[in-house]
Formats: structure tokens, sequence, C-alpha cells
């Protein structure tokens, strides 16, 4: 058994949607300035129309991970016109001037701490915590990250615990104590409550 099943299952109730599940890896993804470009599209889209635009994103370029210079060369309207709102436009385009001003690449970020990515990449106007949050996740693989904000978590362990989800203040607090044990293994049971949820 996974070390990180093993440890999930000492919760009783999240034990419950364990049992039976395929235990799967984290990988470590390269183009993070893509990741984070393709997040900022999907924000507040359903996975299958943010599928559809990030496809005609990349019919964009000659090649399948555009630099952050390609991205730039790209003219405002016709990066609009695949189907993104004026401020998303702007927010792919804040990631690229933003990498390429800090020199940001792979190598660098992969090196850098949770606390770090954190700092260095919500300065980006349009990437708030629950994108850096699903980067790390996703893309980084780090396994002990908990996106309390998430809907879906919300919907998931409010569902799973019978917590009470019309004080959304004391409901991430109680998210955040029933959190804590799962440490150091947040990510996957995140990972195990979404898929629930969707099944």
């Amino acid at each position: 058994m996974a070390e990180h099943l093993n440890h999930l299952s000492k919760d009783k109730k999240l034990k419950k949607i364990l049992e039976g599940v395929e235990p799967f890896e984290l990988t470590m993804k390269k183009n993070i300035h893509l990741q984070l470009c393709a997040s900022i599209m999907s924000q507040q889209l359903s996975t299958k129309v943010a599928a559809v635009i990030y496809q005609r994103f990349l019919d964009l370029f000659e090649s399948k991970n555009p630099s952050t210079q390609e991205i730039l060369s790209v003219p405002f309207d016709k990066l609009k016109g695949i189907g993104l709102s004026n401020s998303k436009t702007h927010y792919v385009r804040n990631v690229c001037v933003f990498f390429i001003k800090e020199k940001l690449n792979d190598k660098a970020l992969h090196k850098m701490s949770n606390d770090e990515l954190f700092e260095k990449l919500t300065a980006i106007k349009g990437v708030g915590k629950w994108t850096v949050e699903m980067l790390l996740m996703f893309s980084f693989g780090r396994e002990d990250v908990f996106a309390v904000d998430d809907l879906g978590i919300q919907q998931a362990m409010t569902k799973l615990y019978k917590l009470d989800a019309s004080d959304k203040k004391n409901l991430k607090s109680e998210m955040l104590r029933i959190s804590a044990k799962w440490s150091p293994f947040r990510t996957y049971a995140c990972r195990y409550l979404w898929g629930w949820k969707d099944a």
C-alpha cells in the first residue's frame, strides 16, 4: 500500500472514500509559464470549456510549447479572440512579462520552497493564492498542499464530514483542523476528494 494511503487511512471518514482507489504519483512538469497561463485561462470555467480554449491558444503557435516571447508577440485582440475576457488576456501577458523581467525558468522555480513560490508568483497581477496552489499540486508535484478556498474541496468535505457550509469562515477553520492530520500528504487527500466528488 502506498505510504500516503496508509497515512490518510488513519482518518476514518477519509478511509471510506480511499477503499479501492488507485494510488497515483505526483508529477513535476516543465514549461511553468504555460501551466500558469493555462490555469488563468481555466479560472471559473468547466474543465471541458477550458480545454477547448487552451487548444485554441496552442493553435496560434508553430510549436507545442510557445515561449514567453512568442506569446507576447501575438497581438492583444488575436489572443483575446480565442475566447478570453479582456482581463484574462492581460493576465496571460502579465505572466510572460514577469517571467522575462525576473529571468524565471523551470529550474529556478522547481528549486523554490512553497512559500517562496507563493510570494514570487502572487506578485503577478491575475495570479492569486488558489492558482498557485493548483500549480504546486499539478505542476510542481508538491505533496503537502491544501486548497481550503477550492469550492470542490469545500463541497466534498461538507458532505463527507457533515460540516455546516452556511458560515464560510467557520467552515474553513473546520477544514483546516481536519486536514492538519493529513499532513504531509494533503495534496493526495485533495486529489482523492475531488475524484470522489466528481464520481
